[in-house]
């Protein structure tokens, strides 16, 4: 029966779509009275409902202001085109949360303790949670089932319920799951400290979106939002579970995270997404990572570092006209582990890499997720870090911040243990808001108050710490941020016509030449100091026919890849339409917010 159960289940959890998922009859798969009996039951179906972040994440950075992409990215086509409910047509699907509630409506069923059934509840709960949060970010207001539908059922053609309504619920299940699961638990799987980082995270976003989003009119109960994530990562933090990774090697502790076979046992994980070849759990996202695959850095992103003083890369006279070896002088630690830098070694290479330019891409590579290896077993069994410990602390400093809270010994305790890794001095609450850094404010024109200084520095950590592990859009969504989406991200710095070193040892490498010149033959190739052949590149403007797109054309400038204005609609552009199909299905459903 065990055997026969499982297989049903999978079945079950295939992942169906379209509001009509909400009134089939999942007992016609799986029979609760011959199924929801023991422990082993209970585990086997919520197993079933695993899903978890992987290293996909480090290419989710596209729809930011962290990247350049040539893909056709939502947030980039909405933004160039004309979007309507016709042509948005995704994200109304929830067969996941039929799937979830079917198990919260059988469990209790279970001959087993009340301590065993409160776990597996608290499990399901925690992925309803994040079902609903997801729906949430992309709708705001949403219908909330709590219960599996029948055929026929009233509840299936309500309209939306309130945004407030649904939150209320989605904090009450995370307040269920982090009370009630187990903190041992199968590897690999959500347990307590898991729950209580979703539990954070979405307070933290909630409290940030109200405080900052007037639409919604809910700013007078942000700060419960904020006060919970605050209380919440502050117990992660005195759980004395949990350590930044640090071993002193500021160069490469950070990286560590990102390319390890193994992070079970790293003390700054709170939950892994295992994968190891032998185990046929594999994943190989080098092609994507790194080359020319839609992604690829903006400069934005590389100005955003700090010196490894301390002091603001912004501040520096000419920054803005700095070379690719220049931009890497002094920074912060965390760059280089996150971008190729100038004298990186590609392996099997013995030499520097030299940048590949391409006219749809910025120049700079990403280093972050991309694996230096040419071994597929190793390449393919790299793990990836679902929850870090980095995350509470950074939770904790901004809930505290934007409560008006935070003091010195906060930011001691939290973003100052990621500084120290890196080897960075220790951010300053008194100078930091004595002083508020005018280029981040101008990213920020909302922001306002006694804490504004640091809130940018603390905004400033996150984009960097964080940066292609997928957090960005959401950052820039609660924070109002969405205008900086306008902004066409620019790639590498050339000054002009002419030859240029890329791997920082002063011999150039490449040869900008007009767009009116033809690249010679091999053997009629001008060579470096070196005896090594240049590699050529026709520069020019966008839609010449050259190889790399400059700014300014001849006249040389910022690497570019396109040139098609956007537009940010606010705030409708921070939502999406319900899909025409699905009011055509069900009336009672409304846009919102001028969709």
């Amino acid at each position: 029966m065990k055997k026969y159960s499982f297989f049903i289940i999978l079945g079950l959890l295939c992942g169906l779509s379209a509001c009509e998922d909400l009134n089939r009859f999942p007992q016609t798969s799986i029979s609760p009275e011959l199924f929801f009996n023991t422990e082993e039951d209970l585990s086997l179906y919520i197993n079933g409902l695993l899903s978890l972040p992987d290293r996909n994440s480090y290419l989710n950075d596209q729809s930011t202001d962290n990247a350049a992409t040539t893909g056709a990215v939502e947030m980039k086509t909405i933004m160039v085109g004309t979007p309507t409910a016709q042509n948005i047509n995704s994200g109304w699907d929830w067969g996941r949360l039929r799937n979830i509630n079917y198990f919260l409506n059988n469990y209790q069923k279970a001959a087993v303790s009340a301590d065993v059934k409160n776990h597996y509840a608290g499990l399901a709960k925690y992925y309803r949670a994040e079902f609903y949060m997801g729906k949430v970010k992309r709708y705001s207001d949403v219908p909330w089932f709590s219960k599996t539908l029948n055929p026929g059922d009233e509840e299936l053609y309500k309209t939306q319920d309130s945004r407030a309504m649904v939150m209320d619920s989605v904090m009450a299940d995370l307040e269920f799951a982090s009370n009630n699961v187990r903190e041992k638990v199968r590897t690999g799987t959500p347990g307590k400290w898991a729950a209580k980082m979703l539990y954070a995270r979405i307070a933290l976003y909630e409290g940030t979106y109200r405080k900052y989003h007037s639409e919604l009119n809910l700013q007078s109960t942000a700060n419960k939002f904020l006060e919970k994530a605050a209380a919440v990562a502050g117990e992660i933090r005195s759980s004395g579970k949990f350590s930044i990774y640090n071993t002193g090697k500021p160069a490469q502790d950070y990286a560590t995270l990102f390319n390890s076979q193994d992070i079970l046992n790293n003390t700054e994980v709170i939950l892994t997404n295992v994968f190891d070849q032998t185990k046929n759990r594999t994943q190989n996202v080098n092609t994507g990572v790194f080359g020319e695959y839609e992604q690829s850095p903006a400069r934005d992103l590389i100005q955003t570092y700090l010196m490894k003083d301390g002091s603001r890369f912004t501040d520096v006279a000419g920054y803005q006209q700095f070379s690719f070896v220049k931009e890497f002088e002094n920074r912060d630690p965390r760059m280089s582990q996150t971008i190729v830098y100038p004298g990186w070694v590609r392996q099997p290479d013995l030499l520097p890499y030299v940048q590949r330019l391409n006219k749809n891409f910025t120049g700079y590579h990403q280093l972050k997720g991309y694996l230096n290896n040419t071994d597929g077993t190793i390449i393919n069994g790299v793990d990836f870090p679902v929850y870090r410990y980095a995350e509470a602390l950074l939770i904790y400093a901004e809930a505290l911040a934007e409560l008006g809270t935070l003091t010195q010994a906060h930011l001691d305790q939290s973003v100052n243990l990621l500084r120290k890794r890196a080897n960075m001095p220790d951010l300053s609450l008194t100078v930091s808001n004595a002083n508020p850094d005018a280029v981040q404010a101008q990213k920020y024109p909302n922001l306002s108050g006694a804490n504004k200084g640091v809130i940018l520095e603390i905004r400033r950590e996150r984009r960097v710490e964080f940066a292609f592990e997928n957090s960005r859009y959401d950052d820039l969504m609660r924070w109002q941020a969405g205008k900086l989406l306008t902004n066409i991200p620019e790639g590498m710095y050339f000054a002009g016509l002419g030859k240029y070193d890329l791997t920082g040892d002063g011999i150039e490498d490449i040869i900008l030449i007009d767009k009116s010149s033809s690249i010679p033959v091999e053997a009629q190739k001008a060579k470096n100091s070196l005896g090594v052949t240049l590699i050529y590149y026709k520069a020019g403007a966008i839609g010449e026919d050259v190889t790399v797109y400059l700014k300014n054309g001849l006249a040389g400038g910022a690497l570019v890849t396109e040139t098609a204005p956007r537009k940010f609609e606010e705030p409708k552009y921070y939502y999406r339409p319900v899909p025409q199909q699905q009011i055509l299905l069900n009336p009672s459903l409304k846009q919102i917010f001028g969709w």
